[in-house]
């Protein structure tokens, strides 16, 4: 992982908690839509790139936004990608690519794509721990 992100992944989202319970309730509860939108907003994703990565058919995030909140497992995969991001954003801040990077296959990934790794912590964890080898100028 990075060192230092600029955001946190809670900033990120837009979440206004401090401590750790916060957080665990307002995922419970399900983030509002509006952590999804500044999110993929940030990526320069649409709707549609943004409900694929995160497994959500796109008819459920209609309905989603009429309610106005993700449900918990939608918005534990969006914190998840948040993770993420606020890693990347350091070693993508000049260029803005990282939204790009994200959909792009890797070799270091075995050709497979960085988003189709969020399904699992395991796998966002590979792709932070790819990251910081970028950052160093590791390339596998």
């Amino acid at each position: 992982m990075l060192n230092s992100p600029v955001n946190t992944a809670k900033e990120v989202l837009g979440l206004n908690v401090q401590e750790t319970n916060g957080l665990i309730d307002a995922l419970r509860e399900g983030l509002n839509v509006e952590s999804f939108e500044l999110l993929r907003k940030r990526l320069g994703w649409t709707r549609s790139e943004m409900a694929e990565v995160l497994h959500i058919p796109e008819r459920t995030l209609v309905r989603r936004f009429e309610e106005g909140r993700l449900k918990s497992e939608e918005s534990q995969r969006l914190l998840r990608l948040a993770r993420v991001v606020s890693s990347g954003e350091m070693l993508f801040a000049r260029s803005g690519k990282l939204g790009i990077w994200l959909l792009e296959p890797a070799r270091a990934l075995g050709g497979n794509r960085p988003v189709d790794y969020f399904d699992t912590d395991v796998g966002a964890e590979e792709v932070e721990d790819l990251l910081g080898r970028l950052a160093h100028g590791v390339i596998t």
